[in-house]
């Protein structure tokens, strides 16, 4: 299975005049994960994967493709990178192994976004068997969050393999 890879283009100063919004702001936005995941998920559902989005904020994943196919949407920023359920993480939550490995027999895969480098941002569209991998090579730590070095690094590593080229 291959790795696939996209980008999207945005043009700072075109969404500054439109949203009337200072192109500072435009960047701060487009950069922190919580905020651009919204514009994102629509993205990815309707462009890349010709599908919709999850019924609910509250489903197991945020893009269901052509096919049925559910996808979890995560994004690279300075802060990194986390695989395991967004109900565990933030101000007490804790990871639990249990709900991680139940997420990923629910999807076929993540698609990760490197929102750092707003305004082009690339994406991967990695299967769940290689997260898999990665766990099991204890490549993700203990709690699934990684650096945003390591997380490019990890990408750039099967990018180059044969298996997914």
């Amino acid at each position: 299975m291959a790795i696939k890879t996209g980008l999207f283009k945005w043009d700072i100063k075109k969404i500054s005049n439109a949203l009337k919004i200072k192109e500072r702001d435009v960047r701060l936005y487009f950069t922190d994960g919580r905020r651009v995941s919204f514009i994102l998920e629509r993205r990815l559902a309707y462009e890349v994967l010709k599908g919709s989005l999850a019924p609910n904020e509250g489903a197991g994943y945020d893009i269901v493709d052509s096919e049925g196919g559910k996808w979890e949407v995560r994004s690279i920023s300075k802060g990194g990178i986390y695989f395991c359920p967004s109900y565990m993480v933030g101000s007490g939550r804790s990871f639990e192994k249990r709900g991680f490995l139940r997420k990923l027999k629910e999807i076929k895969g993540y698609i990760i976004s490197d929102i750092d480098s707003f305004p082009e941002v690339r994406f991967w569209i990695i299967p769940v068997e290689q997260v898999i991998r990665w766990w099991k090579s204890h490549q993700l730590g203990t709690t699934t969050k990684i650096s945003r070095e390591k997380a490019l690094q990890l990408i750039d590593e099967i990018s180059k393999t044969s298996d997914y080229a």
